[in-house]
């Protein structure tokens, strides 16, 4: 897509007001934040600005508008105590279209959001003052075969047949999930295999399930996170694979693990220092990427990456929060810090932002209403921004004044 020169500056100035926060989160039982009363502060404005292009901005709006067709009249979404249809979200995105496609000055730009939509401030952790934790993901590229090769021996699994998800009563489950994903296994249904079953055991090699082979274990251990990617093939084409189901088993990052283990300096505890070990440690890294059980089987996408309402993320405009509590599709305004490189990658300073972001997706580690992934984009320099955040911000929802 052509970037517009054109950059959209917005200026609310009215001073924040804001009410009282919620419980921490390993306090505050799950179905609290369900139905109409998610722990949400509101606003009367904040100042903001958009750092980037128009044209990306329109593009993940418009996917919002056609998922909210797409859902129709089954949609409610909720901010405190207001609900909102699926109508009344479509008619406020077309409403901010409308307003920031206007030639306007951002006075004027300013003043009419202002009039015509509320603004809802996430109160985010409690005892935070409403500060959201902002980290990144990105999509990689690895390099493959859709055969088996010397050079190309890491396989990327599609999901096996005996896997089933069986619905959980919340206020049974002690992890907050309303769904157990595991197999069958003489009638019953077990927990799924382990990491450690499927890369080192090799329990599901042989069974034709395999979609694609690397030839990097690091980096296909990195997609298992982000959670869909692309594989160049050897004649040149891109492989889009994403998401199709995991082994249900509990997330667990490594870096805090490889701290407390003495492998990574507590000031190291970075995504690039986690795979730069994991790489120059090959004897060591198998065992390491086992403490994370969750494994993903994935499928080939025609385009992508996806998300969880199966649309495409746009760069920059979409977001992950826990969409059991932030409606999905959801027009929202974050203020962060993002890192600035040197030509050399690496971090030469922080710079603070504003952003009008779109709620496009969720995460295994992103839960509570103190979590906003910001998806980065595609390749290398997405990576890198996408591994160096990990920053206090504000999120905030826009709805149309009903």
């Amino acid at each position: 897509m052509k970037a517009r020169e054109r950059i959209i500056i917005f200026l609310i100035l009215l001073p924040a007001f804001f009410l009282a926060g919620c419980a921490p989160i390993s306090e505050m039982p799950r179905e609290e934040s369900r139905g109409g009363q998610p722990p949400f502060t509101s606003v009367h404005g904040v100042g903001q600005m958009d750092d980037l292009n128009l044209d990306s901005l329109e593009k993940a709006v418009a996917l919002s508008i056609q998922y909210y067709e797409k859902v129709g009249s089954k949609g409610s979404y909720c901010l405190r105590d207001h609900c909102y249809s699926s109508r009344e979200m479509i008619d406020g995105l077309k409403k901010f279209l409308r307003i920031i496609r206007r030639d306007m000055t951002p006075e004027e730009v300013e003043r009419t959001i202002r009039d015509e939509f509320i603004l809802v401030r996430a109160a985010g952790s409690a005892g935070a003052d409403g500060n959201v934790l902002f980290t990144g993901y990105f999509e990689p590229i690895l390099e493959g075969s859709r055969t088996k090769t010397d050079r190309f021996p890491y396989p990327l699994y599609k999901t096996p047949g005996e896997t089933v998800v069986v619905p959980v009563d919340r206020s049974d489950s002690q992890d907050g999930r309303d769904k157990f994903v595991g197999r069958l296994y003489n009638g019953e249904v077990i927990p799924h295999f382990s990491r450690r079953e499927i890369d080192e055991n090799g329990v599901l090699a042989g069974r034709g399930l395999e979609i694609a082979w690397v030839g990097d274990p690091v980096a296909l251990f990195m997609l298992h996170i982000q959670g869909s990617g692309k594989i160049r093939l050897p004649e040149g084409s891109l492989l889009h694979v994403t998401y199709a189901q995991s082994n249900g088993r509990p997330f667990r990052g490594l870096t805090g693990m490889m701290v407390e283990k003495g492998l990574l300096p507590e000031n190291g505890k970075s995504y690039e220092q986690m795979k730069r070990f994991l790489l120059d440690h090959p004897e060591e890294r198998q065992e390491l990427m086992n403490y994370n059980e969750r494994y993903v089987f994935f499928r080939i996408a025609t385009e992508g990456p996806l998300g969880a309402l199966n649309l495409p993320l746009v760069a920059g405009r979409s977001i992950a929060t826990d969409l059991d509590i932030y409606p999905r599709g959801a027009l929202a305004l974050i203020k962060t810090r993002k890192p600035v490189f040197d030509e050399e990658g690496r971090i030469s300073s922080w710079q603070s932002f504003s952003r009008f972001v779109l709620n496009h997706d969720t995460g295994a580690a992103i839960k509570g209403p103190g979590r906003v992934d910001l998806y980065c984009g595609t390749g290398e320099k997405a990576e890198r921004t996408a591994g160096a955040m990990k920053e206090n911000g504000e999120l905030y929802f826009l709805v149309k004044k009903k």
